[in-house]
Parts: C-alpha cells; sequence; structure tokens
C-alpha cells in the first residue's frame, strides 16, 4: 500500500478541490470555481513548495468541480489535464463554456467578488478517458470508472492497490448528520447502476467531492446512504406525483429534506430549484411513464 496524503485546498464553500500526494507525485482532484482558482493554486503551491503538480483529475464538467483548471495551469503549465472523454467534448462547446462562465459570475458575485481573470476559454483536456482505461500518475495506478447520473461525464478514479476511490457527485453530497444528497441529473436507473458499480469495488477509502475523506466503516456508511437516499427521493416523488401535488409543492418537499444547515450556503436556491426540477422531471418519465 502507498503512503498517500490527500489534502483539502478548497478556497471558498461549495469549492471541491484536493491534493493527492505520494511525495513524488501530485495530483488535483477537482478545480473549483473560476475566481477561486488561483486561490486553490495558491493552496497547493504552499503544500508542494518546489515539487511541480503533474496531474489534474476531474470529475466531471460543472463549473464548480472543473472551471479551477484554467487557472492552476498558470502555476504548473505542464500538468496533465484527466478527465472523461464525454467532459473533454463539453469543454470544447463555446456554448457550454458561455454556461459555465455565467453560472461561475453569479455565484461570485454572491461571494462578493465582482472582478476576476476570464481564463474559461483555456479550460482543455489533455488526457481523456474511457471506462476501465489505466491512469499512471508515477507509482500511482488508477482505473477509470464511469459513473454517471449527476452528469453524463462523471468519472470516479479508482486505486486498487489502496483501495481508493477518488468519487464523483454521482453518489450524492456528503453532509456531516450522515445525509447524501442525490444529486442525479440525467438519468435516475443509470445512478443506480453506478452505485451498484462501485458497491462490487474494494474500497476502504473514498474521497468525496464537496466533502472529503471517508474511511472504513464511514465508507460503507455512505454507500449504504447513497442509495438509501437516491431510492427515498425517487418513491417520495412518485407518491407526491400520485397525490395530485404540484411541481412547486413536491420541489419544496425535497427543500425541507435536503436544503438546510451547511447546504444553503453553496448551494444557490435558483440552482437548487432547477436541479430538483430536472430529478423531477427524470422520475416522472423513467418510473411513471409520464412524457414530459
Amino acid at each position: 500500500m502507498k503512503d498517500i496524503k490527500i489534502t483539502d485546498v478548497r478556497v471558498q464553500t461549495g469549492d471541491s478541490g484536493f491534493l493527492v500526494d505520494d511525495g513524488t507525485t501530485a495530483i488535483l482532484y477537482d478545480t473549483g470555481f473560476a475566481f477561486t482558482g488561483y486561490g486553490v493554486a495558491e493552496n497547493v503551491k504552499k503544500l508542494l513548495g518546489r515539487r511541480k503538480l503533474d496531474y489534474i483529475f476531474l470529475t466531471h464538467s460543472h463549473y464548480d468541480h472543473a472551471l479551477g483548471a484554467a487557472y492552476v495551469l498558470k502555476y504548473w503549465p505542464n500538468a496533465k489535464i484527466v478527465a472523461g472523454e464525454y467532459a473533454a467534448k463539453i469543454f470544447a462547446k463555446p456554448s457550454a463554456k458561455a454556461v459555465m462562465r455565467d453560472l461561475d459570475m453569479k455565484f461570485a458575485r454572491k461571494c462578493g467578488v465582482t472582478e476576476y481573470e476570464d481564463l474559461i476559454d483555456d479550460l482543455k483536456v489533455d488526457i481523456p478517458v474511457k471506462d476501465g482505461d489505466i491512469i499512471e500518475a508515477g507509482t500511482m495506478v488508477f482505473q477509470a470508472i464511469n459513473l454517471p447520473g449527476h452528469t453524463r461525464c462523471s468519472v470516479g478514479y479508482y486505486m486498487p492497490e489502496n483501495k481508493l476511490l477518488l468519487s464523483t457527485e454521482t453518489l450524492g453530497v456528503y453532509k456531516e448528520d450522515g445525509t447524501v444528497i442525490p444529486s442525479y441529473l440525467v438519468g435516475y436507473n443509470m445512478t443506480l447502476e453506478s452505485i451498484a458499480k462501485v458497491e462490487a469495488l474494494d474500497i476502504e477509502t473514498i474521497l468525496i467531492p464537496h466533502y472529503g475523506i471517508l474511511i472504513g466503516e464511514q465508507t460503507k456508511r455512505y454507500l449504504k446512504a447513497s442509495k438509501t437516499h437516491t431510492i427515498k427521493v425517487a418513491e417520495d416523488f412518485m407518491r407526491l406525483v400520485g397525490e395530485d401535488k404540484s411541481d412547486e409543492e413536491i420541489i419544496g418537499y425535497y427543500k425541507s429534506i435536503y436544503y438546510k444547515d451547511e447546504v444553503t450556503i453553496s448551494y444557490p436556491l435558483d440552482a437548487v430549484n432547477l436541479n430538483t426540477g430536472i430529478m423531477l422531471r427524470l422520475i416522472k418519465r423513467e418510473c411513471l411513464g409520464m412524457d414530459v
């Protein structure tokens, strides 16, 4: 087993960024927002000193996970960005970058940041990976695991030697009280399939976006809660639709359970309303056969 240190390098609540380092090779797992990109890079620099950053592993294409990569590259231009093949296609679309730019600016303003350098057009992928691909990062060897559900481009990185999974948001966002917040935006059934895929792996340690490390029994509880809450939301939505509740009422019910405490700080209200509406439409279509 390799001696690996995982350090939180986030700057702003809502960021996702962690340094994975075995003392020889350094990997930045997700990079946060554009407006916090330089801050994340500074945090990494403090940890690495004169050493270089070797890789950036991106879990998916959302702005709060990927946009900081362009800023980190200003510090380490030779660092290789690894992401799913589908994410690479998204980053190549000016329209997708325009949406990410808009979302980043809106959240930046909410955080009190009104001006920052725009490097979003520089976003790229050097090593696009598909399911099962092997990434040799120095002596750390990872297998790319496609985990669609939150997005189509969601990818985890599994290191069998350390029984370590660098996870993705498809499995849900972890809260301190043990709740896992489901966020399946492209498929309910594919989310369940992705959870089953992870359950089949030999995992002791899991790194969760927006949260950090879980070990041993914590990992087992998280995976169980991931499946439980994913199914619970679907069952609740179907029940409420059957009771002729309006979409607004159903979204309000979801928020009453999941949108509170620390989540309200990092998850803008307009985003939670939009994403919950998307989840509701998925359940109507996939589970109830409704034409929505």
